[in-house]
């Protein structure tokens, strides 16, 4: 696949990682039924048109870590 050919399949509200331009995409790893799927994390730079980023830091599919400790 040629940069330009990649360019215009990757949505350009996001950076670090080519999220698809589908119908409607979700996490991999998450609860999301796709039709397509990224592998995060994702930088949101534009709209979060696909909800992406579910806590509003600007950082989409983000690994999930331990749980934090009460206290």
């Amino acid at each position: 696949m040629t940069t330009t050919a990649m360019a215009q399949s990757c949505d350009p509200n996001y950076a670090k990682a080519c999220v698809p331009i589908a119908s409607d995409v979700d996490c991999a790893g998450g609860n999301g039924n796709g039709p397509a799927y990224v592998t995060g994390p994702v930088i949101v730079v534009g709209s979060d048109i696909y909800g992406l980023d579910r806590d509003g830091d600007g950082i989409a599919c983000e690994p999930k870590g331990p749980p934090k400790a009460a206290g």
